[in-house]
């Protein structure tokens, strides 16, 4: 017998795809239905394509243009673009790159 954990745990696998492809999205709503059907009574809100926690947003300030754009979006929204962007760095700059986790740490 499938679990809601088992679900949980395929739906969060395609949602972390990088670059997914049809399979993958005909598997996330696959699973997306099988877990609504199968645990009809939960209470979890619903964003978007998925059953997630509410979007927590970004409350950083100052007075930089990148401060501005980010200010109120979803955090997972716009670490994707950071993640995205480091990934560029780390080709074209590694130690820029490096310096950055460094100073992460």
């Amino acid at each position: 017998m499938i679990t809601e954990k088992d679900l949980q745990e395929a739906i969060a696998e395609c949602q972390g795809q990088r670059n997914p492809n049809a399979n993958t999205c005909i598997k996330l709503a696959a699973f997306l239905t099988i877990k609504k059907e199968m645990f009809p009574n939960e209470q979890e809100e619903e964003r978007g394509y998925s059953f997630a926690t509410p979007m927590e947003t970004i409350s950083y300030q100052s007075n930089s243009e990148f401060s501005q754009m980010i200010q109120g979006k979803d955090q997972d929204e716009v670490f994707s673009v950071i993640d995205e962007l480091m990934d560029a760095v780390k080709v074209l700059n590694p130690r820029l790159y490096d310096s950055v986790l460094r100073n992460l740490k």
